[in-house]
């Protein structure tokens, strides 16, 4: 009896009795390479029900879907070892961190739970995964928890953080790592200013706002900026829009102070969410995960993988548009 069926063989009998199974491992190396084979195609987002479908068809044995979900708890020991790597071999510049909320089973109801995540920009300006965590709702006491398991690891604190403008994360990144700056992401900023600009005849002031965040030195950025206060801010349905980038102005330019080959790579956290986008991929074929441990699995399976796969490909971020 093997893992994925039944295999029947004749064992030969001998006088001298010097018989030995290395036919049996030769079937158990298979045996682990179809489970193995199995296990990708969930973390590339086959759903259980089509996994056991392509095991019933190439083993003629029916199988149940928790029979295969069992089998992806073999990914435990892995996907563990590897989220809970030491941190101290490499110093961390730059770090970005986001939140994405999945649907998970607990105490027989479904709720809402976040997975936070984390990456980084090298001294050696190439990316990698830094780690990841299930728990409850965005809170300063749930990512101050987090960014202290990344620390319990060897992370140093580093220059820049970059993320949204979440109260409790921004709060959290100040408790946790002194002295560290604060990038609020440019592209999340530029968008909460449009959507408080009126439907019509904003063709101007839409310029202008895109004029500030194109130009290439601090001193012309904030010219642009008080030229564009100067022109609109007696205008009162202008009023919410303008309140919004004098307040975050000056988070969302920290990208400016750090040297210029790096900036377009710092400024946002765009990057983070192709890769987020990624995880949503794989997850939405789950839609539900039965417990926190599977979503854990699950996600840091595809991190994993996306670390192998994508920024292994990329051996610096100088001269490439990431």
């Amino acid at each position: 009896m093997m893992s994925i069926g039944n295999v029947t063989l004749k064992v030969p009998r001998t006088r001298n009795g010097e018989f030995s199974t290395t036919l049996f491992e030769k079937y158990a190396r298979c045996d682990q390479a179809f489970v193995l084979s199995m296990l990708e195609m969930v973390i590339n987002g086959v759903s259980t029900r089509k996994v056991t479908n392509v095991v019933e068809q190439l083993c003629g044995k029916n199988v149940s879907k928790s029979f295969v979900s069992s089998l992806t708890q073999k990914l435990d020991p892995i996907v563990n070892a590897w989220a809970e790597r030491p941190l101290n071999t490499t110093y961390y510049p730059y770090v970005f961190v986001d939140a994405m909320y999945i649907k998970v089973r607990e105490h027989h109801k479904v709720i809402s739970k976040a997975v936070y995540i984390a990456t980084a920009i090298t001294e050696k300006n190439t990316r990698e995964i830094l780690g990841l965590s299930v728990d409850h709702a965005e809170s300063l006491e749930s990512w101050s928890s987090f960014f202290k398991q990344l620390k319990s690891r060897g992370l140093q604190s580093p220059k820049l953080v970059i993320s949204d403008a979440h109260m409790g994360l921004q709060k959290a990144i100040q408790r946790e790592f002194i002295g560290t700056a604060w990038q609020r992401c440019n592209v999340h900023f530029k968008r909460n200013i449009i959507e408080k600009l009126p439907k019509k005849d904003t063709a101007e002031i839409r310029v202008m706002i895109k004029r500030v965040f194109e130009a290439v030195t601090i001193e012309d950025i904030r010219k642009f900026k008080d030229e564009l206060i100067n022109k609109f801010g007696t205008e009162a349905r202008f009023e919410k829009a303008l309140a919004i980038l004098d307040e975050g102005f000056e988070d969302t330019i920290q990208y400016m102070n750090f040297p210029e080959n790096i900036r377009m790579h710092i400024r946002s956290t765009n990057s983070l969410e192709r890769l987020n986008q990624e995880v949503r991929r794989r997850e939405r074929v789950i839609r539900i995960f039965p417990n926190t441990q599977s979503a854990f699995r699950l996600v840091g399976a595809v991190l994993m993988q996306y670390q192998d796969t994508e920024y292994s490909k990329r051996k610096s971020l100088m001269g490439k548009n990431s």
